[in-house]
């Protein structure tokens, strides 16, 4: 039996997932797949060609509307319904991939339902009251007997999470089996301060536009690990713990979120709950086989012809009429020109602060501040249920305690696990299925990328290089590798790896922001 060295070792060869670890059965042709990531050449595009200096072209078409809305990610389908809501009808919509939705599109992978990204929604608080709104048009959340209920079909159902720790799985991510008293006391401790925080100030979801409180900026200011290391919180799992839950929600470690993003992920939820307290229900949340396609693809569906994909954005300008956006079609290779009174932008930060032909000073400034956290989303296709190793039942979320942490010496590679996109199925079904692996590279900071060395670019820059640079198969046998740790025939029930990139996933939360 290959122990972990030797597997991982023997992942990293093309010729790894389809013969050295013993793929056999049904599937034993290659393994199929590629890249499905949209179009990341036309952000590149945009990028050389603002660069070269060369001049546009003129366009060849111009259009009217009253609002324009550039981008078509959760943001500009939230502006669209927010205008459809006040029956303001006279608008378009301009997405640059094929399919709106940005970090929340979905697909399919053998016929089965898939999440290209995001994948879950928590139950919104009253604090997102607009939030909650949105869920009851879609029926997802009704009132019943004067009490609010959920769709129960859309609930994640249980067993919800486990940890493959210590060669078996446990249920929850927080280590718990056999860990020792000096670990059970630092995760206590890391629940008194997280308790002091929620007593301090108010945590909520979402960030409103306040004044933070004192204690809240202090913590702005400084790294998580800073923190950590303030309070003498040391312990190897208990740091586990909480860099995976950043990687998880902001794209990157301990080492690079602010401290005020760390106490923020438990303090404006459920807590953090250390062994033998009185741990309350499970956080619930919604997922989909789709992931939170569902979500925007509703959202999507009520814009018929005023959505147009395919559309790069390239100048944003106010002219005497109001706004004047130039956008270059992909379908046609051509420039059209949208005048319109005014304009909703709902793209990353750096590109109106590029496409803007005289960026304010607070503009640039802020472009040049947020970092983006690049993000690898990979789909892996079973021909049947994989064996499991003792322990807690096949869950939702699935993570792995002993993942990769680097390839030779690289840090911030590592998976964080996978989700099962048929665990809500409500009646039993074939063996096959579809693991989504996820894989933040926020942190990424090391290495080569197409032979050249990325080590000493900003963070989110040398995992973007790293993450576009890679051969498919380079990914593929990466992410098996990993994965069989706990899943030892899982290559043999591969049939195909899809690979989704995103290069500017999410804003990370660090110490400037």
């Amino acid at each position: 039996m290959l122990n972990r060295r030797q597997c991982l070792g023997a992942g990293l060869g093309a010729a790894w997932a389809v013969s050295g670890c013993g793929r056999t059965g049904p599937s034993a042709s290659p393994i199929q797949g590629g890249f499905t990531d949209g179009q990341p050449e036309r952000g590149h595009w945009l990028r050389d060609r603002l660069h070269s200096g060369k001049p546009w072209p003129q366009p060849d078409r111009v259009f009217t509307t009253r609002v324009l809305i550039a981008g078509g990610g959760v943001a500009g389908l939230a502006a669209a319904r927010a205008l459809r809501l006040r029956g303001m009808d006279d608008f378009a919509l301009l997405e640059m991939e094929d399919t709106a939705g940005g970090n929340s599109r979905g697909g399919q992978l053998g016929g089965l339902a898939c999440p290209l990204g995001a994948h879950y929604l928590p139950l919104p608080s009253d604090d997102a009251p607009e939030v909650q709104d949105l869920l009851e048009e879609l029926g997802l959340r009704q009132r019943l007997a004067g009490r609010w209920q959920y769709d129960e079909r859309y609930l994640c159902h249980s067993p919800q999470e486990r940890l493959f720790f210590r060669g078996e799985w446990q249920e929850g991510l927080l280590p718990i089996n056999g860990v020792g008293a000096e670990t059970l006391a630092q995760y206590r401790a890391f629940a008194a301060l997280v308790e002091q925080a929620q007593k301090a100030a108010r945590w909520t979801l979402p960030v409103q536009n306040r004044p933070l409180a004192l204690v809240q900026s202090a913590l702005v200011a400084m790294s998580f690990i800073a923190y950590l290391d303030q309070h003498g919180l040391t312990d190897r799992h208990l740091r586990w713990y909480l860099d995976y839950c950043c990687r998880d929600d902001y794209g990157a470690g301990i080492a690079t979120v602010s401290a005020w993003a760390g106490i923020h992920y438990f303090a404006s939820r459920h807590g953090f709950h250390a062994p033998g307290s009185d741990t309350p229900e499970r956080e619930g949340l919604l997922t989909w086989p789709e992931g939170n396609a569902w979500l925007t693809r509703r959202l999507a569906a009520p814009l018929g012809e005023r959505l147009h994909t395919g559309r790069v954005v390239v100048r944003i300008a106010h002219n005497k009429q109001g706004v004047e956006v130039d956008a270059f079609n992909t379908l046609t290779q051509s420039r059209e020109r949208w005048q319109a009174e005014r304009a909703v932008v709902a793209l990353p930060i750096f590109v109106p602060a590029r496409v803007a032909p005289t960026p304010p000073d607070v503009l640039r400034e802020a472009a040049r501040q947020v970092l983006y956290a690049p993000w690898l989303v990979a789909n892996i296709h079973l021909h049947s249920a994989l064996h499991d190793r003792p322990g807690a039942a096949p869950s939702w979320d699935n993570v792995l305690f002993d993942g990769v942490e680097g390839v030779d010496g690289v840090q911030g590679v590592g998976g964080l696990g996978y989700v099962d996109a048929t665990h809500q199925r409500l009646q039993a079904q074939s063996g096959a299925t579809v693991l989504t692996h996820y894989r933040a590279l926020g942190d990424f900071s090391g290495g080569t990328s197409g032979g050249a060395s990325v080590a000493g670019l900003p963070i989110g820059a040398a995992g973007r290089a790293w993450l576009l640079s890679r051969p498919w198969a380079d990914w593929r046998d990466q992410i098996l590798a990993e994965l069989s740790l706990a899943h030892p025939d899982l290559v043999a029930k591969t049939t195909a790896v899809d690979i989704t990139r995103y290069g500017h996933a999410m804003a990370i939360p660090d110490t400037q922001c």
